[in-house]
């Protein structure tokens, strides 16, 4: 990711974060109107699973320019979703519902640039999660 797409994820992520509950209820809608068999995968309280997912992305977010200290963390995170039955396909749907709900949450402010720039991170979160899985098989 270049410096400019750090600064377009972080900026647009501030914006996301006074409604990262909305944000994470309009994610696993769309995530599970895209592919209703990940239902089954929620065993739990969904509002606390969009809690850690929304702990998530800010962290990886506040560490963009500075991956290495936390891709321990996000290689064991790639590691437990096989445990959940997560398949490579599964991180397309995950990174479609993604961008749609960025799309929703930020309306005008989500920008052809802005678009990519996420996308470019969360092609690098999703790669090195699918990595680490794909090790463990």
């Amino acid at each position: 990711m270049t410096p400019e797409q750090i600064t377009l994820v972080r900026s647009s992520w501030q914006q996301v974060l006074p409604i990262k509950d909305t944000a994470a209820d309009l994610f696993y809608t769309r995530l599970f109107e895209l592919d209703p068999s990940l239902r089954s995968q929620f065993k739990g309280d969904m509002a606390e699973q969009g809690r850690k997912l929304m702990t998530m992305i800010n962290t990886v977010v506040n560490n963009l320019d500075q991956l290495g200290p936390i891709l321990g963390t996000v290689a064991d995170l790639g590691r437990r979703h096989v445990g959940y039955g997560v398949k490579d396909h599964h991180y397309d749907t995950v990174g479609e519902a993604l961008i749609w709900t960025l799309g929703q949450g930020l309306g005008e402010g989500f920008t052809p640039a802005v678009k990519l720039a996420w996308i470019n991170a969360y092609i690098t979160l999703a790669t090195a999660m699918k990595q680490a899985a794909c090790a463990t098989t």
